[in-house]
């Protein structure tokens, strides 16, 4: 009797998944423990394993399909047996290929590249879209014409080689779909990542293989591009899995949660002083340690002021308000199709360079769709940055079921007056944003003063 594999809940909030690549192939013996698929979810790409022993009999849905939770997706049983769910088996097959058609004869446009900055919750007004359709089955526009798929006509072309050296390319999922999309080819791109593996940010820059505009099965040019001439009017993309979580808990947050905003300006002079005395008293490393940034400092920041104000870190729990005696403080992180908040645990109990260090690992995994659910989950309070992209001033949005989201702007030098003098100084706007059901307005305005008095006086940061 074959055993039926089911696509998983990989995520916590994980609803649906779209199967990736298959790593185990019709007739290939697995193992218990073996990674049979990998499964892009709501937040990153993980691995659907084998829970049983045999041989996989059947691909119940091919790679490109997104399938609910629960739902079948391959058959693992003996060599030769029949399956006694053949028939329940194929009719999931036949309904998954059904949305799979043949890719239209005019071009039409494929996702932008990823964002690789550290960004905010996503406004409203953001809606470009993010992904593209599953390619076709191979073969599929051949037999629709009804001659034999090129598979059959002519050998498939041998995998390019990594930088002409003669070994498997090594590429995260995203990082092949980005240069399938664009006609990379993967051999000539130097990877950046853990033993030289190909990461999406390597793909930024990097020149496609065929000549702009050539016909090539699957690939399709930038939106960035525009229209071509004689191209379609339009282009229908549907939501990545990311970009439906996104949706759905932005309608859940800013619906039904009564929110209002407060907005304070900071001196940031001392804390532009404090840390370039950081580096420069930095001990000497090979390779050098990264720079504390002005965020891993707010972050701290943040964190401390919530050990003051435990009536900001909290939750709403519909019937109940948890306060938090623990601070994980989430930080929001642009990736390639929306934005995911990775959870610097316990932040007040670390040091400014432990944040920082984590900070930057966790963002790089982040954008490579590589984080733990509990990595991206149980934070107490967040914090968006968007002053690297010269934004002054902007409010966010709440992430459920936490009370509280800080939105950063840009640190810019301004004329004010400090102590009886007209003089240039660094200034930051923060803006907060509070459910009311938990966070009052004195609350949070005190909550604020509490923030700003220790980055404008960062020695407290040390207390």
């Amino acid at each position: 009797m074959s055993t039926k594999v089911v696509m998983e809940a990989l995520s916590p909030t994980m609803e649906e998944g779209r199967l990736v690549e298959w790593k185990k192939q019709e007739g290939e013996t697995v193992a218990v423990g073996d990674v049979l698929a990998e499964v892009e979810t709501d937040k990153a790409v993980m691995e659907l394993v084998a829970r049983a022993a045999g041989t996989l009999l059947k691909q119940v849905v091919p790679a490109g399909t997104t399938v609910p939770v629960s739902d079948l997706v391959a058959l693992i049983g003996q060599p030769g047996e029949a399956g006694g769910d053949g028939g329940e088996a194929e009719q999931q097959g036949a309904a998954a290929r059904a949305p799979v058609k043949a890719a239209p004869a005019g071009p039409t446009p494929a996702r932008p590249g990823p964002a690789d900055t550290q960004a905010s919750q996503p406004s409203p007004g953001r809606n470009r879209p993010e992904s593209m359709p599953p390619a076709p089955p191979a073969g599929a526009a051949d037999e629709s014409r009804g001659t034999a798929p090129a598979a059959e006509r002519a050998p498939a072309a041998p995998a390019p080689e990594p930088n002409g050296q003669g070994g498997r390319i090594k590429a995260s999922p995203l990082a092949r779909r980005m240069a399938a999309d664009r006609g990379i080819d993967l051999g000539t791109v130097a990877g950046s990542g853990p033993e030289g593996r190909v990461v999406a940010r390597d793909l930024e820059g990097a020149a496609a293989s065929a000549p702009a505009g050539a016909a090539r099965a699957g690939a399709t040019a930038p939106l960035s591009r525009g229209l071509t001439a004689g191209g379609p009017p339009f282009t229908d993309v549907p939501l990545s899995q990311i970009r439906k979580t996104i949706a759905k808990r932005l309608v859940q947050s800013i619906g039904p949660i009564p929110t209002f905003y407060l907005t304070t300006e900071i001196d940031m002079e001392r804390v532009a002083e404090a840390r370039s005395a950081l580096e420069a008293t930095a001990p000497k490393a090979d390779p050098p340690a990264p720079k504390v940034s002005f965020n891993d400092i707010v972050l701290k920041a943040v964190a401390m002021a919530l050990r003051q104000h435990p009536a900001c870190n909290a939750w709403w729990q519909e019937d109940r308000i948890r306060y938090w005696n623990e601070v994980h403080v989430s930080m929001a992180v642009a990736v390639e199709d929306g934005l995911i908040t990775p959870v610097i645990r316990h932040t007040d109990l670390k040091s400014l360079r432990e944040i920082s260090a984590e900070a930057r690992d966790m963002a790089g995994r982040a954008r490579e769709r590589r984080l733990k659910p509990e990595e991206y989950t149980g934070g107490t309070f967040s914090v968006s940055n968007l002053g690297m992209l010269d934004i002054d001033e902007f409010t966010a949005v709440i992430n459920p079921p936490e009370a509280g989201i800080l939105a950063v702007g840009r640190i810019v030098e301004q004329p004010v007056v400090h102590e009886g003098r007209i003089v240039a100084r660094r200034r930051m706007r923060a803006t907060m944003s509070c459910d009311h059901r938990v966070i009052d307005g004195a609350t949070g305005a005190r909550f604020l003063q509490t923030l700003k008095g220790m980055l404008e006086n960062p020695l407290a940061l040390v207390y």
